[in-house]
């Protein structure tokens, strides 16, 4: 009996062979947790403060020959949240400031790469956080360092916008609405 290939299960085959391609490519690429970081800086009474993200995962796939074409995702464990004081970091686990426990991750998923001012370079997206999303525009700086990419930048938020400071913490005289969410990621092709 003549074995017969179907054009579909050939299309199959090429498909699965696509997708274990593209695992190993992005197995390949990793975040440099060692290099990287992701800090919210805002102000309390005036008083700048800082918190930090232990953790956070980014898949990035940037080209600096071909900017549009780039795509990048982040997503940062906001069960991880840092200011250096364990009371602290419990009351911003708590419903009015992150609500950790309904929303764990924070996400900056990109629809856009585009040239910026100051030979930066723009990365258009969404954020969610506590389950808001809102349209962003974060300007960055690339650099390469032999097969290591490097992407710094800054991108300001309100915090009221995504409901992080609540309730009583509504109120900006006490904590500002400004946020600027500090981001260092570090590729590291192995």
């Amino acid at each position: 009996m003549k074995r017969v290939v179907r054009p579909r299960v050939i299309a199959l085959v090429a498909a699965g062979a696509l997708a274990i391609a593209a695992v190993s490519v992005s197995a390949i690429a990793q975040v440099d947790a060692a290099k990287s970081s992701v800090t919210a800086t805002g102000k309390q009474l005036g008083v700048p403060m800082d918190i930090k993200f232990g953790k956070f995962d980014a898949a990035v796939n940037y080209n600096p020959a071909n900017v549009a074409a780039s795509t990048a995702k982040v997503d940062i464990d906001v069960t991880s949240v840092d200011v250096g004081s364990k009371e602290y970091n419990d009351e911003l686990k708590k419903k009015d400031w992150f609500d950790t426990a309904k929303y764990p991750k924070a996400t900056f998923v990109s629809s856009a790469f585009k040239p910026g001012a100051g030979g930066k370079v723009d990365v258009v997206g969404k954020l969610t956080i506590k389950g808001i999303t809102q349209d962003v525009t974060a300007p960055f700086t690339f650099r390469q360092e032999g097969a290591t990419q490097i992407f710094e930048g800054a991108l300001p938020v309100k915090r009221n916008a995504f409901k992080v400071g609540d309730g009583e913490w509504k109120d900006t005289s006490v904590v500002s609405d400004d946020v600027t969410i500090k981001f260092r990621v570090v590729i590291a092709k192995k």
